[in-house]
């Protein structure tokens, strides 16, 4: 896709990033077949405007965010920051002292298109120049972990059903200069 721009957030995109969040997130809820897990879903909203809050307040020392904007529309974004609890909580804490990537969304209009591995590139090379060598990943969501294996072959960690029946959690602990252009 031509034209995307790269770029941190500012303070005045907050509530577009907002409206981004909830827009991605329904979405991907409702693909995935658990649109009905509404709680879920809205803890999954706050959570990203948490961490979306935690960039801006730490000027990206906790969380560092990067968006993707066509035409000055907010079409793509990622992070990354501490391991979640969850992830520490699901590898007894191998991988507490590691980054994590993570709010790596891309708007169901520009889904397909190449803005997932454009944001990955250049969080790559943040992360390089941030002089960080390792970082995890994770996901919880089928389509998604189909994704994540093609980029990334199989997960580390593999807990089965996690979810419920059918919904595994997968996580991966990937090196910086072990990834390609993918």
């Amino acid at each position: 896709m031509r034209n995307v721009e790269i770029r941190r957030p500012r303070l005045e995109d907050t509530e577009e990033l907002h409206k981004f969040f909830r827009t991605v997130i329904v979405d991907t809820f409702i693909k995935e077949g658990i649109g009905d897990k509404v709680d879920d879903m809205e803890e999954e909203i706050r959570s990203k405007e948490v961490y979306l809050k935690s960039d801006f307040e730490s000027n990206g020392e906790k969380r560092y965010f990067l968006i993707a904007l066509v035409g000055g529309e907010i079409i793509g974004s990622i992070e990354f920051g501490p391991s979640s609890e969850l992830i520490n909580t699901c590898t007894e804490n191998a991988l507490k002292e590691l980054n994590e990537v993570g709010t790596v969304f891309v708007h169901p209009q520009h889904q397909g298109k190449g803005i997932g591995s454009l944001l990955l590139r250049k969080m790559y090379a943040t992360l390089r120049d941030k002089g960080i060598k390792e970082f995890c990943l994770d996901s919880g969501y089928v389509r998604a972990q189909t994704i994540w294996k093609k980029k990334f072959g199989a997960p580390d960690y593999f807990l089965k059903d996690y979810w419920g029946e059918g919904f595994s959690h997968m996580i991966w602990r990937l090196k910086v200069g072990d990834i390609g252009q993918s």
